[in-house]
């Protein structure tokens, strides 16, 4: 454990942060979840919904820094081709 207290203060910040972005992290990979199961039932209309909540979150993670901007994006679209096959052309 540190001892000076400037890195006192900074081990209890980044405790904190860890602490947020392990729960920020989780989150969006349930809401990912969510559209996969939902599309894999076959529910287009829940699928849709819940894809847009997930791309929501994954941009807002993208923004904070949480994931790349580029694998929020990958994920994001991947989502959305599971999600563009249940509808009919």
């Amino acid at each position: 454990m540190a001892n000076h207290p400037s890195a006192i203060k900074r081990h209890r910040q980044s405790s904190k942060r860890q602490v947020a972005n392990q729960s920020a992290k989780s989150r969006v990979r349930t809401l990912a979840r969510k559209v996969e199961t939902s599309a894999e039932s076959g529910d287009a209309k829940a699928a849709a919904e819940s894809l847009h909540i997930a791309s929501r979150a994954l941009a807002k993670a993208a923004s904070k820094g949480l994931v790349h901007r580029k694998t929020a994006s990958r994920r994001t679209s991947r989502l959305a081709k599971k999600v563009a096959k249940l509808s009919p052309r």
